[in-house]
This record gives C-alpha cells, sequence and structure tokens, in this order.
C-alpha cells in the first residue's frame, strides 16, 4: 500500500540509496555530450566551430528546468512531479541517440536538459524525510551520488562511445532511467506540498525569499564560486592531460574517473554539518580548493600527473563539502519553501558552472595551464574572503 511522506518517520538507507543514485544518473544527462562532440558533430552535420554548442543547449535545459521546473515541487505532488519528468527524460535520451540533423539533436537535448533538472526535486524531498539531527548526513549521502554522476558521466561516455559508437550511449542512459523509474515508483512516498499559491505566484516570491534570506544569498554565492572553479578545472584539464602529458581519451576517461574519489567526502560533511561544524567545514573547504590549484600550477612529468590527479580528489572534496554544509543551511527553512529555495540555490550554482566553463576555455586558449590554475586559486581566495565578511558581519549583528 503506497505511503505519503508524512506516515513516515524517516528515510530508510535503501530509500536514500535509490535517491542518491536517481540524482547521479539524471544529472549525469547533461555531461555525456560533452566529451564526445568531435564524433557528434559530423554525424548531425555540425562544423567544429559549432561544436561546442551541442553541449551547452543541454545545459540552458537544465539551467532553465532549475527555475522552472525545480519551483513546481512548493506547488506540485513531488513524487508524480519526478517521474513525469523522468519520462520525459527516457524519450529525450531515445530522441538524442536517433537524431540525423542538427535540430533533432538541440531538442531532444533541451527536453533532456530541462528535465533532467529534477534531481534537484529529490534534493530537498529527502530532506523534507530526514529528522533534523540526520539531515546533513543524509543530504550528504545523495550529494554524494550527484557529484559521483557529474564525474562518472565523461569516462564512460568515452569508454562506451569508443568500443560501440557514440548513439549507444544515450541509449544504455535512456536504459538506465527507465530502471531507476521502476525503483522510484516503487521507493519514493508521495508528498504533497500546501496548497495556497497559484505557479506564477510561486516563481514571482522567489526574489522576496532571495530578498529576506541572507544565509540563502550567502551560501548560493559560495557554492557558485566553488562550482565556477570545478567546472573551470574539468573543463581545462582534459586539454591539459592530451597536450601536456599526451593521454589518449581513455586514459582521460580513467583520470577522470579517479577523480570520483572527491565523492566520499560528502557523508564526511554531512557529519560536521550536523555537530555544528559549518563555518570551520566551509572555511576549511575554500582553502582547500584554492591551495590545489595553487599547487597545480608547475605539474608537468610523470609525478606531476599523479599529483594532478590527488588535487583533483581534494579539488572535488572540497567542492562537495561545501555543497552539503550550504544545503544543510538552505534546507533549514521552512518545508513549504525548500524547492523554491533550492532553485534560487542551485540557478546560482549552474550560472558560477556555466561561467567556469567559459572562464577556462577562454583563458586555457589565450594564457596556458599556468594562468587558468591561478584563477581557480583566486576564486578560492576570494570565496574565503566572502566568508571572512559574512561572519564579521554576524559577529556584529550578536554584539548590537
Amino acid at each position: 500500500m503506497e505511503k505519503s511522506i508524512k506516515e513516515r518517520t524517516a528515510p530508510s538507507q535503501a530509500l536514500i540509496g535509490v535517491v542518491a543514485v536517481s540524482v547521479g544518473a539524471l544529472v549525469a544527462n547533461i555531461y555525456y555530450a560533452q566529451p564526445l562532440i568531435a564524433s557528434i558533430g559530423p554525424s548531425i552535420g555540425i562544423g567544429t566551430a559549432l561544436s561546442g554548442s551541442l553541449v551547452s543547449v543541454t545545459q540552458i535545459g537544465y539551467g532553465a528546468g532549475l527555475f522552472f521546473l525545480v519551483s513546481l515541487a512548493d506547488l506540485v505532488e513531488n513524487r508524480r512531479l519526478v517521474l513525469i519528468a523522468v519520462a520525459v527524460v527516457i524519450a529525450g535520451l531515445v530522441a538524442i541517440g536517433l537524431s540525423q540533423t542538427a535540430v533533432a539533436f538541440c531538442l531532444a537535448s533541451l527536453c533532456t536538459g530541462v528535465c533532467a533538472s529534477a534531481a534537484q526535486i529529490l534534493v530537498p524531498f529527502i530532506a523534507h524525510l530526514a529528522p533534523p539531527e540526520r539531515r546533513g548526513r543524509v543530504v550528504g549521502t545523495v550529494m554524494g551520488g550527484l557529484l559521483t554522476g557529474i564525474m562518472l558521466a565523461r569516462p564512460m561516455a568515452l569508454f562506451i562511445a569508443g568500443s560501440f559508437g557514440w548513439r549507444i550511449v544515450f541509449f544504455v542512459s535512456a536504459a538506465l532511467m527507465l530502471a531507476i523509474g521502476v525503483a522510484l515508483a516503487r521507493a519514493v512516498p508521495r508528498y504533497q506540498p500546501r496548497q495556497g499559491l497559484h505557479y506564477g505566484q510561486v516563481l514571482a516570491s522567489m526574489l522576496g525569499i532571495l530578498r529576506e534570506r541572507p544565509p540563502v544569498r550567502w551560501r548560493a554565492l559560495y557554492q557558485s564560486l566553488m562550482f565556477c572553479a570545478f567546472n573551470l578545472f574539468w573543463t581545462t584539464v582534459p586539454l591539459l592531460l592530451a597536450q601536456r602529458f599526451g593521454l589518449s581519451e581513455h586514459a582521460i576517461g580513467l583520470f577522470a574517473l579517479a577523480g570520483t574519489g572527491g565523492a566520499l567526502a560528502a557523508p564526511i560533511a554531512g557529519h560536521l554539518a550536523d555537530r555544528g561544524y559549518i563555518a570551520a567545514a566551509t572555511a576549511g573547504a575554500m582553502a582547500v580548493l584554492g591551495l590545489s590549484f595553487a599547487g597545480a600550477i608547475p605539474v608537468s612529468g610523470t609525478v606531476g600527473l599523479v599529483w594532478l590527479a590527488l588535487l583533483a580528489v581534494l579539488i572535488d572534496a572540497a567542492v562537495q563539502v561545501n555543497q552539503v554544509t550550504g544545503q544543510h543551511i538552505i534546507f533549514s527553512v521552512p518545508a513549504d519553501i525548500r524547492g523554491r529555495v533550492n532553485a534560487i540555490y542551485m540557478t546560482f550554482v549552474f550560472i558560477g558552472g556555466a561561467l567556469g566553463s567559459v572562464l577556462g576555455t577562454v583563458l586555457y586558449a589565450r594564457c596556458g595551464w599556468a594562468a587558468t590554475a591561478a584563477c581557480g586559486a583566486v576564486i578560492g581566495l576570494v570565496a574565503l574572503s566572502f566568508h571572512v565578511i559574512e561572519r564579521m558581519q554576524g559577529r556584529q549583528r550578536v554584539q548590537a
């Protein structure tokens, strides 16, 4: 018999596992095309100069979904909303695999990106279920699944495409999403948010929420900077590995696979958040990010390659720690606005990530790796400076 969320006291480990795998698989869909554009472009009649736009279409769709779809989580029954989105993702992936023209590919990619943002409906949903004293650990586990999905997407796409062709990547993902849809339908309870607003009011209220809740603004700023650095690194490091170290696509895929070790930091961050060490974990994550980029500036040779792999894990871990601690704060808001708060937060994060990809590409092409890594170090320093400012303002308010 299907239960509602109100009838459950806390999420089971099985449910947490299903949601963690689901968010990782959903978000991975916006990254599969990134390492495959050289193969996809000629197949659908796109030249080298425009092939990069094939990746941005899915990401634009994801960004639109963060604002327009995720905000619906405060209005529409969450389980049904997620299952509909997963169904559209499956259809979009199949359409991508079958596409013969650029228009068909882009339309299918746009739909896939919009509905892949359902991952950000599941994150606050699982936070609804978790008791406050466990919320950090539960969200940390789920966010570990999300980052793992991001990190696995590129190497898995390269491995599958290298053996069977790029279209099979999207068919395999469609089959995976079908299995995930079935698992979600079986495991996830219903959750009907409180009524009282229509869709236009939900969207219009988001500016007021951002204005009235400084912690949401600060955490969105922090993670947008961290994700900017994350995307700056992972957009440019494959070029560095190919040009300076002479690695093949499969070897680069293995390097990216090694980088997923950073996802192990998510549960640790959740424990720290639950115990009240949010400020210390935040500052530590920013410092590790900046120092890791600074340490990556002079890499060369075999030892440098190993060192770079270690730094990749540290960068991923730093971004993950800041993400989990940030979401511990933003999910402390009343349950009836969590969907909108998460939509605001993730929209800022997505904008930061998109800027990081562009910044990394331009810097690497014009100035090389050293300048790119130095930029990442500066981003870490800027984020840490903002955190210090926030802490100082908090102390001044207490003293007043």
